[in-house]
């Protein structure tokens, strides 16, 4: 019996101790979570580039405005449940994951592409939107495709995609970085460069507004756009944007969005 009693003792105690190193640590992991940072602080600090219209742009009154601004103030409406706990915070395409990796923001909504090699660093919501990369010219430029611009100067903007996706396509082409879209755009317009690439969403809303340039037919790539957030303690607010998304494509938002800014 005192054996018995014995082994039952050791039992629990070893119970105990899975309990201590497993399940303690996983509450804690839990409790730390950033979806409970951003629920206890009551707004989200969310990273938009403010010049890649019609994605993120100040408008006439100064405030953020576009796609991302407005899916960001959805989120905070499912996170916070008020759409206007939202904290902007401005990034760019060099800048963004960092800011997202170091918690200077919680989210970034900036047309980020998801890739193998940005997963090893930053963690991603499920896709919520996608683009091709695509190549815009001057209206009476000759350049069809590919073909024509092997020893030309092409444009990219620092931290995108497509500077390193041109690297693989136009290994013999001459690659100029610009810090921003307006910055590459105005090259494109003032003929330092024979053609700028990036995303069809970014360079249509150029070719829309902007009859002195064209965006080319194809496309060379696929490039899901996923909203971005450091790795760690973010399990919860993956699920949770995870879960936004889907709820807000399936109730059409994502379609009326991309409706009101011109992606269709």
């Amino acid at each position: 019996m005192k054996k018995l009693g014995l082994f039952f003792i050791l039992l629990f105690v070893v119970f105990a101790v899975i309990y201590a190193i497993f399940f303690r640590e996983t509450d804690e992991f839990v409790q730390n979570d950033l979806y409970n940072e951003i629920i206890q602080r009551g707004y989200i600090k969310v990273g938009v580039n403010v010049n890649s219209k019609p994605f993120g742009f100040y408008d006439k009154n100064g405030n953020v405005a576009g796609y991302d601004a407005d899916l960001a103030t959805y989120i905070a409406q499912y996170l916070v449940k008020n759409r206007a706990g939202v904290k902007f915070i401005p990034v760019t395409p060099s800048n963004r994951l960092i800011k997202a990796s170091t918690g200077e923001v919680d989210i970034v909504i900036s047309t980020v592409t998801i890739t193998p090699q940005r997963e090893e660093i930053i963690s991603f919501s499920i896709p919520y939107d996608s683009a091709g990369q695509a190549f815009l010219v001057k209206s009476d430029s000759v350049i069809k495709g590919l073909q024509d611009l092997s020893d030309l100067t092409i444009g990219v903007v620092y931290g995108t995609t497509a500077e390193k996706n041109i690297q693989r396509l136009l290994p013999t082409a001459n690659i100029r970085g610009f810090r921003s879209y307006p910055d590459a755009y105005e090259a494109l317009k003032s003929d330092q460069i024979n053609a700028m690439t990036s995303d069809d969403t970014i360079l249509n809303h150029f070719a829309i507004n902007d009859k002195s340039v064209k965006l080319l037919p194809r496309r060379y790539s696929n490039e899901p756009y996923g909203i971005a957030f450091k790795k760690s303690n973010s399990v919860r607010l993956k699920e949770e944007l995870d879960y936004i998304i889907k709820d807000l494509q399936r109730k059409n938002i994502i379609n009326r969005l991309r409706k009101k800014w011109g992606l269709e």
